[in-house]
């Protein structure tokens, strides 16, 4: 087998096989930015099945969430929003910024038209 050969094979393989998955994890993270800016999802540290899988295991995290909210008095502790699977090469979400009370102020004014 020729080496050429050899690189023809191993580009073909599909992405969830365990040489692909293991040269992602190879990967610097400076390549990995490089490949998520190009557009390039074959080449994601998970394959596509494990990007959907953990999308419906954020979202049945969710929905469990959801129903325990509205189905609760209120008046004991409520629980804590479930945070989402993490996923290889993705940073954790920063925490919100809570608005001032001035910011909030301003905002008010220019929905109710103090603007104009």
């Amino acid at each position: 087998m020729t080496w050429r050969r050899l690189r023809v094979i191993l580009q073909h393989l599909p992405p969830e096989s365990h040489t692909m998955t293991a040269m992602r994890n190879a990967m610097s993270a400076e390549d990995f930015d490089q490949h998520a800016d190009s557009g390039e999802p074959d080449k994601d540290r998970w394959s596509k099945q494990e990007q959907i899988l953990a999308s419906i295991y954020d979202a049945l995290r969710d929905l469990q969430y959801i129903t325990v909210v509205a189905n609760s008095d209120g008046k004991g502790r409520k629980p804590k929003r479930p945070t989402p699977l993490p996923r290889p090469g993705v940073t954790k979400p920063k925490k919100r910024e809570v608005m001032s009370e001035q910011a909030a102020n301003t905002l008010f004014q220019l929905i109710n038209g103090g603007a104009a």
